[in-house]
C-alpha cells in the first residue's frame, strides 16, 4: 500500500505556475501519482490557500481556480475543526513553526499521513511521526 501523503499548498500551486517549469513538472507528476494511487491528502486550509494564491499571485481567473479546486477533490480532504486548530497551535509552539505550518502538520497528523510534501519545512525531518520531504530539492 502506498504511503499516505499530505500535499501542502505549494505542491498544488506549482502545478499551475509556469514561472518555474521544473517545479511545475514535479508538482504535476506528484499530483497525478497520488491521485492514481489514491494516497493523497489535502485539507480545507490547502484549498483556501491555493485559491488565494492562484487568483491573487498567479492571476488565474476565479472560475478556473474554482475548477482546479473541484479537480483536487480527488484527494482525501481533512476538514479543519476547532480541535485541529488547537492541535496546530500546540504544534507551532512545540516545534517553533508558524501557526499555518503547525496547522498543516496537525491536519496531516489527523489524517494519519506518513509523509508531508512541502518546501516550507526542513527536508528529511520527522515531526509527530510524519516524514517531511521537499520534492523540489
Amino acid at each position: 500500500m502506498p504511503a499516505k501523503t499530505f500535499l501542502d499548498t505549494n505542491i498544488l500551486t506549482y502545478s499551475i505556475d509556469r514561472a518555474d517549469p521544473t517545479k511545475q513538472e514535479t508538482a504535476i507528476s506528484l499530483i497525478a501519482a497520488h491521485a492514481k494511487q489514491r494516497s493523497g491528502i489535502i485539507s480545507t486550509q490547502v484549498l483556501q490557500e491555493f485559491y488565494s494564491a492562484a487568483t491573487r499571485k498567479l492571476g488565474v481567473p476565479p472560475t478556473l481556480a474554482k475548477q482546479y479546486l473541484t479537480d483536487f477533490r480527488i484527494f482525501d480532504i481533512v476538514q479543519i475543526t476547532p480541535d485541529i486548530i488547537e492541535s496546530g497551535i500546540d504544534s507551532s509552539i512545540l516545534h517553533q513553526l508558524s501557526f499555518w505550518d503547525g496547522l498543516i502538520l496537525a491536519a496531516a497528523s489527523t489524517a494519519n499521513a506518513d509523509i508531508l510534501l512541502t518546501e516550507d519545512l526542513n527536508h528529511d525531518q520527522t515531526i509527530q511521526g510524519i516524514k517531511i520531504q521537499n520534492p523540489f530539492l
